[in-house]
């Protein structure tokens, strides 16, 4: 979008409040409605924010603007999501696993391993199935999930480029490969151990009090402990690899579509990744996506409600990178002390909870550029202010169910095995009770 933020009143900024409404208050009010039409409520407060813009700024630039974010920004989230959404759902962990909170700490531990080499997404959407089907007898597992999307879909996220978008971005941004495990590896330690602590003294104490079912969902003479599909590692590779691929490959070529410039490397990497999924597809042995439950109504959901969030987020985004000159000039004064330094622990909160709400990655890229925006000044002399928005983008993601599109994902193929999640507010108390003291500890510890 063209059109600077500071140019933008708050108000502009009313679509995306009421599609985050939309999404936290109709599933609970109207969830019939919801259930059918959440699409159409999306592309309502699309039309919302659209139609006025145009209105005050032209069509052109509308339509520019829309481009931009549909083409450069939505369709390269929806294609790597699609694309490790479908190589993990034809892997399946074979066998009869007991949930219990020994394996289900385990199962959690060994999708943090995953989450900072295939990405939250990838790792998420190749353990949730097995951690759903070994918790098949428990009466209440909306908890199991909850932890997952905390630990696995989140925080562990955090060690390389290849964990979270965020981290990613700042690859591009000339910030090196492993500059994030040497400077974000004791809070990410301190964070995913103590996660896994509190997960495991809830769950035992859940499984002590509540039991199983009566009858166990998977049969006890199912086949022995196995991995069926474990050639769609291979796509899951081809996936990390083409990601790299587009952060240091520099062609200098780019191509003029529909007015937004889009640089061969991602051209070459979206349709790479379209490829992989369509041969995760054709090598996936037959009935393995059946034993998965595997379907595509999650992605869709992620689709048709994301679609929402980045159109309506786009003045939002705006405003916040005008700075001092825009509607939101409060965040920029709040980060930087008297000094004219900046603070971490501010960087810390306000990349955090905006994470929390805004789509992550861009986001980072705000406070990355609001810091200065210098790659080697924040890996050196800015170092801790640079990991505080690291962290904060990549940790308080798991704040509510929108903060990073693993969440979602998450939430929705439990809710299709029979899993009674909780509501967008009822999650944000879990996150607000367990991740909110964890914070304040990382900010006296690390953040100063």
């Amino acid at each position: 979008m063209s059109v600077s933020g500071a140019e933008l009143a708050a108000f502009w900024g009313l679509p995306f409040a009421g599609m985050l409404l939309s999404i936290a208050l109709l599933p609970l009010l109207a969830p019939s409605f919801w259930h059918h039409h959440a699409g159409k409520v999306a592309l309502g407060w699309s039309l919302a924010f659209l139609g006025p813009f145009a209105a005050r700024f032209g069509v052109a630039e509308a339509g520019h603007g829309l481009a931009h974010t549909l083409l450069a920004e939505y369709l390269p989230f929806i294609i790597l999501l699609t694309a490790l959404f479908t190589a993990a759902g034809g892997i399946h962990l074979r066998g009869n696993l007991r949930g219990g909170p020994g394996l289900n700490t385990g199962l959690m531990a060994i999708g943090a391993v995953l989450a900072s080499v295939m990405g939250t997404t990838g790792a998420a959407m190749l353990m949730i199935r097995p951690l759903i089907r070994a918790n098949d007898n428990r009466r209440h597992a909306a908890h199991v999930i909850v932890f997952f999307i905390f630990i696995v879909a989140n925080a562990a996220g955090s060690l390389t480029p290849l964990g979270d978008p965020p981290l990613f971005l700042g690859f591009l941004q000339g910030v090196s490969f492993f500059w994030t495990v040497s400077h974000l590896l004791p809070e990410t330690l301190f964070l995913v151990g103590a996660l896994l602590a509190i997960f495991y003294a809830i769950d035992a104490w859940h499984f002590r009090h509540e039991g199983v079912l009566p009858a166990d969902p998977t049969p006890c003479d199912a086949p022995p402990l196995g991995i069926v599909g474990a050639i769609n590692l291979l796509p899951l590779l081809l996936i990390v690899a083409l990601v790299l691929l587009s952060g240091t490959w520099k062609p200098g070529a780019a191509f003029d579509v529909f007015g937004v410039e889009l640089g061969l490397q991602s051209l070459v990497r979206d349709a790479g990744l379209i490829a992989v999924t369509l041969l995760s597809l054709a090598i996936t042995p037959r009935g393995v996506r059946a034993a998965n439950e595997f379907s595509w109504a999650p992605m869709k959901e992620v689709a048709e409600l994301f679609v929402g969030i980045f159109v309506t987020m786009m003045p939002v985004l705006a405003m916040l990178k005008a700075g001092e000159a825009g509607a939101f000039a409060g965040v920029a004064r709040a980060v930087t002390g008297t000094d004219g330094a900046p603070l971490p622990w501010a960087y810390f909160w306000f990349s955090g909870v905006l994470s929390s709400f805004l789509d992550n990655a861009p986001t980072y890229l705000v406070f990355f550029n609001l810091a200065g925006g210098d790659a080697q000044v924040l890996m050196t002399k800015l170092a801790t202010t640079l990991a505080a928005i690291s962290a904060g983008s990549v940790f308080m993601g798991a704040n509510t169910y929108i903060g990073n599109a693993p969440n979602f994902m998450v939430k929705a193929i439990a809710e299709s095995r029979g899993i009674r999640m909780p509501s967008f507010f009822g999650y944000m108390a879990w996150s607000g009770a367990v991740l909110l003291p964890l914070f304040v500890l990382i900010t006296f510890i690390w953040m100063r």
